[in-house]
């Protein structure tokens, strides 16, 4: 098996690297949350984040991603403590796509996220759901600011 090597590609998770607090527009009122990413030699970058659930409980969450050369794709999974579903992703530069729960507690739907820099101490995380018409609605938003 030929050891993994940094390419061009892994970069872009390469700045997700670091402290970071989380706040989205509809956690008025709660802490923030925390996330420390790290990296796996440049090949692999693990995210764990902690914080408090809108009622009250703590949890925490753990973001595996990569760059798989032999896909040509971003890949990469996502577990909580919040719930028993493990969300896997595929996908771009652009966006990931992944299945997950359907919010209508009936089987399984399909979701895209994404991660936007703003700049290099400030991203954004956007998950969208799919519409029956095939559009994508976004359901959630949250921002990231790096600890200095």
């Amino acid at each position: 098996m030929k050891t993994a090597e940094v390419l061009k590609e892994h970069s872009f998770l390469e700045r997700l690297v670091g402290n970071w607090t989380v706040t989205a527009p509809d956690m008025t009122g709660s802490e923030p949350w925390t996330e420390t990413v790290r990296s796996l030699h440049g090949i692999w970058f693990v995210a764990e984040g902690t914080g408090r659930m809108p009622d009250g409980k703590e949890a925490t969450s753990i973001l595996t991603l990569g760059y798989n050369a032999a896909k040509s794709k971003y890949v990469g999974s996502w577990i909580g403590s919040m719930m028993d579903y493990m969300w896997v992703y595929e996908g771009e530069l652009d966006a990931s796509d992944t299945t997950g729960p359907d919010f209508n507690g009936e089987g399984l739907a399909d979701y895209r996220e994404q991660i936007i820099f703003v700049d290099a101490d400030h991203r954004t995380f956007i998950s969208s759901a799919k519409q029956p018409d095939g559009s994508w609605k976004q359901f959630m938003e949250a921002h990231y600011a790096r600890k200095i």
